[in-house]
């Protein structure tokens, strides 16, 4: 087994989520089987019970572990199915430790911080490290472990420590340390400064490990001169310098550490064993995705009605998500964040700026998504997004509470049940359409949710053809990710579903709504799972896909076709626009109430 250590310094999101994950993309385009581990040095077991607001949004893996984003982009670059052992946490490995002493393990010896614990991270890095994480069951031969953080951070001292001794443990030929370090180029001189990363370089050769690499993250390209200095004083060779600049698209990055020798290096400093001249499949499909992305002229515009949106990397799957599907259909993605709350009523006495602002942002996209949450704030808003796309044939889908919001606002407004709520909004409504799921609520938080991988099957119905289903090729059952501890009430389904709101998808035994569709709608879609997390940059997520097609009125023709794209070189979208939405686009349903775009009620006599 091969390791490559990624660690970070001046500063942290500098981006070795993404240079880790270019690591393992140039790897694999070489025939390399490649596998991640991400720490974080927190004492959490895992990120489930994070704010988004902390450390950005929660990824699920489909062993239910809920662990950092950067597995996200390990598993969207690799095209791998990770574990949550696949994610180490201070909490974690303390945890291991203390539970073997309970148990009598250490033989009355002083635990202490060494050995024991960084015994215990090298022994779990070894595990986890020869754990298969592709369809065909193959051993990983490298493993690509980000150290998150920055050196000099004393939550991470233990692990530099554990990894100081297991580049000794696994031998140098096998074990390569990769630094990430800011080279900031200050706009009043206009010159790249190279003492952070040689203060943060020293530090970390202070702790006994020595950068193999050094790659300078900066805004713009660094020249030479640059290159030859850090060289210097960061005892490297001038060619093991890499800049990593600002980017079109994260897509470019592979390319260019491609571009820059990273195989070359990696192949002799590791000894892999690749055959020369090597495969260039893959990385030729980086470089086509990059260059189509550089290449978009036409804007789709979907609005994202969240409660997080301060930290757009809280929906970091969900924007992954959109920009797959909008590449795939040749659209450049303008996503407006909108922040729930601001869509309510209540924001128009307070803050009535605020509140036309919203509603005018939202009047003006091509679709809208609203994903997952938790808790009462913002909800109202989610609902009158919902009843927005219902009304106008905006195309809208939901994710999770998405879903939630969507039964909700229908049951509202549409089969009159006064008030009717979710029992986490309201444990006290008359009307609970969406209630809890006691079996996945026992216990310490952490974990307490229905998570992971589950299988949907589609239902049919009569004289109903369903969308969601044809973007999923017809399927009989499909398998997606799921994070939720509320589910739609099935007390209340046989009404939704004879008013036109359909449950196409449900759990293997019918009792879980998992998936709705409304009649009579260009696309108005809603999951109970999480579909953004399945989804890869060449092989876009389907509810993601529909929503994209229809918000640039191309999803009848998509589907007509089979299922396949028009040719992207085509410019004029004239041919390919689905003759409903152009009606739909400048009418508004008879009858019902709407906001305009400065968010006052039109006509009215729902």
């Amino acid at each position: 087994m091969k390791y490559i250590l990624v660690t970070g310094g001046v500063i942290s999101g500098v981006g070795k989520g993404v240079i880790a994950s270019s690591f393992g993309t140039i790897l694999k385009s070489c025939g390399i089987q490649v596998t991640s581990i991400k720490i974080d040095p927190y004492i959490n077991i895992d990120a489930g019970t994070f704010s988004p607001y902390e450390h950005g949004e929660v990824y699920v893996l489909d062993d239910g572990g809920e662990v950092d984003l950067d597995l996200g982009n390990y598993e969207r670059f690799l095209d791998v199915t990770l574990h949550k052992d696949n994610n180490i946490t201070t909490g974690k490995i303390y945890q291991s430790v203390i539970t073997k002493e309970r148990k009598g393990d250490y033989l009355g010896k002083t635990v202490q911080v060494v050995p024991h614990i960084t015994d215990a991270i090298q022994e779990w890095v070894e595990r986890v490290a020869n754990q298969s994480v592709s369809q065909d069951g193959a051993k990983p031969q490298v493993c690509i472990v980000e150290l998150g953080g920055t050196i000099g951070d004393i939550e991470g001292m233990p692990f530099v420590e554990a990894f100081r001794q297991f580049q000794f443990r696994v031998k140098r030929e096998n074990f390569c340390c990769a630094h990430v370090s800011l080279v900031p180029q200050p706009r009043s001189t206009g010159e790249a400064k190279t003492k952070p990363t040689q203060s943060s370089v020293r530090e970390l050769r202070g702790l006994g490990l020595s950068p193999d690499l050094v790659v300078c993250r900066s805004e713009k390209p660094i020249n030479q001169d640059v290159k030859d200095k850090i060289s210097n004083f960061c005892h490297v060779p001038p060619e093991q310098v890499v800049c990593i600049h600002d980017l079109s698209s994260i897509y470019r990055v592979p390319v260019l550490m491609e571009k820059q020798g990273m195989v070359e290096f990696f192949v002799e400093r590791l000894q892999l064993n690749v055959q020369m001249p090597r495969p260039r499949k893959l990385i030729n499909k980086w470089r086509d995705l990059a260059d189509r992305v550089d290449s978009l002229r036409r804007d789709v515009k979907i609005s994202l009605v969240g409660k997080y949106t301060k930290l757009e990397d809280s929906y970091a799957s969900v924007t992954k998500a959109l920009q797959h599907a909008a590449i795939d259909v040749g659209y450049n993605l303008k996503i407006s964040y909108i922040e729930a709350a601001d869509l309510e009523d209540s924001t128009n006495h307070s803050n009535p700026v605020q509140y036309h602002e919203a509603w005018q942002q939202l009047c003006k996209s091509d679709g809208v998504i609203v994903p997952g949450g938790f808790g009462k704030r913002g909800m109202e808003g989610k609902l009158a997004a919902c009843a927005w796309c219902r009304k106008t044939k905006k195309p809208f889908l939901g994710v999770c509470l998405g879903l939630q919001a969507a039964v909700i606002e229908f049951s509202r407004n549409i089969l009159k049940l006064e008030n009717a709520n979710s029992t986490e909004i309201d444990p006290e409504t008359k009307h609970p359409v969406v209630i809890d799921m006691p079996e996945h609520t026992q216990g310490d938080m952490g974990g307490t949710m229905r998570l992971g991988k589950r299988k949907t099957i589609f239902c049919d119905k009569p004289q109903f053809t369903s969308k969601i289903r044809q973007l999923y090729s017809n399927k009989e059952y499909i398998e997606e990710r799921h994070r939720h501890r509320y589910e739609v009430n099935k007390d209340y389904v046989e009404q939704l579903e004879a008013a036109g709101l359909k449950f196409v998808g449900t759990d293997e035994v019918g009792e879980r709504m998992e998936i709705l569709e409304l009649e009579d709608h260009p696309y108005y879609v809603a999951t109970q799972y999480h579909p953004e997390y399945l989804s890869r940059p060449l092989k876009p997520s389907p509810p993601f896909l529909g929503l994209i097609l229809a918000s640039v009125g191309r999803l009848n023709t998509f589907l007509t076709k089979g299922c396949k794209l028009s040719p992207r070189e085509s410019d004029n979208d004239s041919d390919y626009i689905d003759s409903d939405m152009e009606s739909n686009a400048s009418k508004i349903t008879n009858g019902d109430e709407v906001k305009s775009s400065e968010g006052q009620s039109a006509s009215s006599s729902e």
